[in-house]
């Protein structure tokens, strides 16, 4: 059971809330439409439900609200807007991407294919889907987690008819299997057709809460549509024929050769076309659209003008949508449009937005979106050709060191191609996530989990050590390969330069990722990994120009006594050379670095924690 109750939005200035004192419910094995026109709430009512932004009243999801089921993504599959994803990313790959969010086996990404009918675009871009897919891949998204509950916004928007009757057959098939589903439309006969339950809505306000045959026998007007090539002459006979037996008809002449009958049926409209020798080419009973017909174009006749009026016809004119429930009301000022209590005049808390959730598997769910994409193949292809170039270049000129020769890296770069393309994979991590948010698509934003940084910094570091010793492979080979052995041999001592090289690696990747989640950009993570060479390392060394007041030999072995549990003797070397590193102005500056952006990460988390 889903209950909305007393749902209120925040008010703007100088105009009253989208969303105000909104009650109803979705039963469990039924389909409810949330019908409204454009801007009348519908949107805003779905997203204060999912407690998305900040307003008044509750929802309660089979009996509990939303922040206090441990996996809301297991209870409700939401669809708001467009399906969010890397466009270059395979349909497969984002669906087995979001399994490892919501914690469910990768499997079920090729099961809910094959529920949804594009089993056959498994390995197709979101890119280059149609409408119609896109919405299909979409409801698998929603689908995953397999929820009890269906919020769908406009599911069927730009659908073909025939894709608007697998859609709604496919929530029918959820709804029959104990789900409940509330899909939002602005078309009263979408409603009536494909919905057990109609809410009605206007400006943000509830009209009516009614079953689909009562919503479609009170709001909706059945008529017959005509198609003819003489519609105005069958327009007069009808006319003619309503006014003789004093019944209320009314003919819209929608077109040259289309007419809308109301207050009469197929049988009687053919009998009378027969009679007067009219050729009719269609007759087909229709649910017209709730409230009068008021078409531009349109010229309406009505039988039984005066003695419809005088007599009092059987048959009332429609009025808006909403009038009888209007008239209704009106007896009891405590009444909502259905006959119940207004139950959402008492004050209702209020409401803040809930927090993001992040991944359930956070390893897997960053493995499956690092390798989703071509990304890390083109940036390692790319870094090889040019450390390899550069290390051919450095070696032809001559004078410069083997660790840099090694490494590529010119005394004019501020950074060799390797931490260059690590820092970049590490920037991709936030960046695309902002760029393409899929773990939180309806606010655009990403979850500040520490299992979901951990699992990107883990990862960000090992391809920045793969990285480091793909290009010192390709490196080393061609330079055997052009020049023989002749620039290189043999290092006396490996440990210092290797520990050097990687910490170099992984402080670039750390820096673009940290910097990437705290600014929201994958540009500000790169400059940040830019910013290290070019603006720290000068000011630290700087700093530590000149010889120390007191020296620090020893600090190994004074280590060792202040740990829990005596490392060998042999791990003196691994700490040396770690120190080392951090002595020098580029560690020092990547750690300082390193500490800030983590800072900055944690304030700009805290923040947003506090607006929510």
């Amino acid at each position: 059971m889903l209950q909305a109750i007393g749902l209120t939005s925040n008010p703007r200035r100088d105009l009253p809330p989208l969303v105000d004192d909104l009650t109803f419910e979705a039963r469990p094995g039924s389909v409810t439409a949330l019908l409204g026109e454009p801007g009348s709430g519908k949107t805003t009512t779905l997203r204060l439900m999912l407690e998305l932004e900040p307003g008044r009243g509750v929802t309660y999801f089979r009996g509990r609200p939303l922040h206090r089921i441990p996996h809301p993504g297991r209870e409700v599959g939401v669809l708001l807007g467009d399906l969010p994803g890397n466009p270059s990313r395979t349909v497969r790959s984002q669906l087995r991407m979001l399994c490892a969010a919501a914690g469910v086996p990768s499997s079920r990404a090729d099961t809910m294919l094959e529920v949804v009918g594009v089993a056959g675009l498994r390995d197709q871009r979101l890119g280059s889907l149609s409408l119609g897919m896109e919405r299909r891949v979409a409801l698998a998204c929603a689908l995953l987690a397999d929820p009890c509950t269906l919020l769908l916004d406009e599911p069927a928007a730009g659908l073909s008819p025939r894709e608007r009757s697998w859609l709604h057959g496919l929530l029918r098939g959820h709804a029959s299997l104990g789900g409940a589903v509330l899909f939002t439309t602005d078309d009263a006969k979408e409603a009536a057709r494909s919905a057990d339950r109609v809410v009605s809505i206007e400006a943000g306000r509830l009209l009516a809460d009614q079953d689909a045959a009562e919503f479609a026998r009170t709001r909706l007007r059945p008529r017959v549509a005509v198609r003819t090539p003489h519609a105005a002459r069958l327009a007069d006979v009808l006319g003619r024929e309503a006014r003789a037996t004093r019944r209320a008809v009314e003919i819209v002449e929608e077109s040259g050769s289309r007419l809308s009958v109301y207050g009469s049926n197929c049988a009687e409209i053919g009998e009378a076309a027969f009679r007067h020798g009219v050729l009719v080419h269609q007759l087909a009973d229709e649910t017209g659209d709730a409230g009068a017909p008021s078409l531009p174009r349109a010229r309406a006749r009505t039988g039984a003008e005066s003695g419809a009026r005088a007599t009092g016809a059987d048959s009332a004119p429609a009025g808006p949508v909403g009038a009888d429930v209007d008239a209704d009301a009106s007896a009891d000022p405590n009444a909502d449009g259905d006959g119940s209590p207004r139950h959402a005049r008492s004050p209702r808390p209020a409401s803040a937005a809930r927090r993001l959730g992040g991944p359930l598997r956070p390893l897997r769910y960053e493995l499956h979106r690092v390798f989703g994409t071509a990304t890390p193949a083109f940036t390692a292809a790319f870094v090889v050709v040019v450390s390899v170039v550069a290390a051919l270049v450095l070696a032809r000129v001559g004078h410069t060191a083997q660790n840099r020769l090694l490494a590529a890296w010119p005394e004019l770069l501020p950074l060799p191609p390797a931490a260059l393309g690590a820092g970049l994979l590490g920037a991709l991590a936030f960046g695309e996530e902002y760029r393409y948010p899929a773990l939180a698509a309806d606010r655009g934003t990403v979850p500040r989990r520490l299992g979901l940084l951990t699992a990107k910094l883990g990862v960000s570091a090992v391809l920045a050590l793969l990285l480091g010793i793909l290009a010192v492979t390709a490196d080393a080979a061609a330079l055997t390969l052009v020049f023989g052995s002749g620039p290189l041999r043999t290092p006396a001592e490996w440990v210092s330069p290797a520990a050097s090289w990687a910490g170099l690696l992984i402080g670039c990747a750390w820096s673009g990722v940290l910097a990437s989640g705290a600014f929201r950009s994958a540009s500000a993570g790169l400059a940040a990994v830019l910013a290290v060479p070019v603006m720290v390392v000068p000011l630290v060394r700087k700093a530590l120009d000149g010889p120390s007041a007191y020296p620090v030999s020893g600090l190994a072995q004074r280590l060792r006594g202040l740990a829990w549990a005596q490392w060998p003797p042999e791990a003196d070397r691994l700490v040396l050379g770690a120190l080392r590193v951090m002595a020098q102005p580029v560690g020092t500056a990547l750690v300082l670095s390193l500490m800030v952006l983590l800072c900055a990460y944690g304030f700009t988390g805290l923040r947003g924690r506090v607006r929510l």
